[in-house]
C-alpha cells in the first residue's frame, strides 16, 4: 500500500488487498475529523491487532460534504470477530483496484491541492473517482514539523487506471 518512491506526478497504479482493522463512521462531515481519528486511533492501537504498516483513511461519497469514513492499519492476519467497544474495531481488506495515485509532502492543510491535482487527472483520463485513500507514511507526532510529513494519496477509480 505505500509507494516504495514518492511520485510527484498522478501516476497509474493497481492496489492489491491487505487485511485491516478499522473503525468505520457513517455521515461524517470535515469537522467532525480530528474528534474521530484521535477516537479511533487510540481503540486501534489498543486492540492487540498486529499492525504491519501505516495508519490510513479511506473515505466514500463526497469528501466536502457527507461521507463514510473508515480509519485503519494493515495487519499481518485479519481479525476472527469485530472487537466491542466504542468504537468498535472491525476486521476489514484495504481496497484493492484500479487507482491514481500521488505523493503528498507537507502538512495535512494542503492536502485539497494533492487531491486536485488526482481528481483532474482522473477527468482527463475519463475516469470516475470512487474513494479517496490517505495513507499516512510518516506518523504525525506533537513533535512532528508539518513540513515533513508524507502522505500517499490514491484516488480509486471506477476504471483500468
Amino acid at each position: 500500500m505505500i509507494i516504495s518512491e514518492a511520485l510527484s506526478e498522478p501516476t497509474p497504479v493497481v492496489l492489491e488487498p491487505e487485511p485491516a482493522v478499522v473503525i468505520r463512521q457513517r455521515d461524517v462531515t470535515i469537522p467532525q475529523l480530528p474528534a474521530l481519528f484521535d477516537a479511533g486511533y487510540r481503540a486501534l492501537a489498543a486492540s492487540g491487532a498486529a499492525l504491519t504498516g501505516p495508519a490510513y483513511a479511506l473515505y466514500r461519497g463526497d469528501p466536502s460534504e457527507v461521507f463514510d469514513l473508515e480509519i485503519g492499519f494493515p495487519v499481518s492476519e485479519p481479525l476472527p470477530a469485530p472487537l466491542p467497544g466504542e468504537p468498535t474495531v472491525m476486521p476489514s481488506t484495504l481496497p484493492a483496484g484500479p487507482a491514481l495515485a500521488i505523493t503528498h509532502r507537507g502538512s495535512y492543510d494542503s492536502l485539497p491541492a494533492s487531491w486536485e491535482r488526482l481528481a483532474t487527472e482522473a477527468a482527463a483520463r475519463g475516469m470516475t473517482p470512487v474513494g479517496w485513500l490517505e495513507v499516512y507514511v510518516t506518523a504525525p507526532t506533537p513533535d512532528t514539523d508539518p513540513a515533513t510529513l508524507r502522505s500517499d494519496l490514491f484516488l480509486l477509480v471506477d476504471g483500468p487506471a
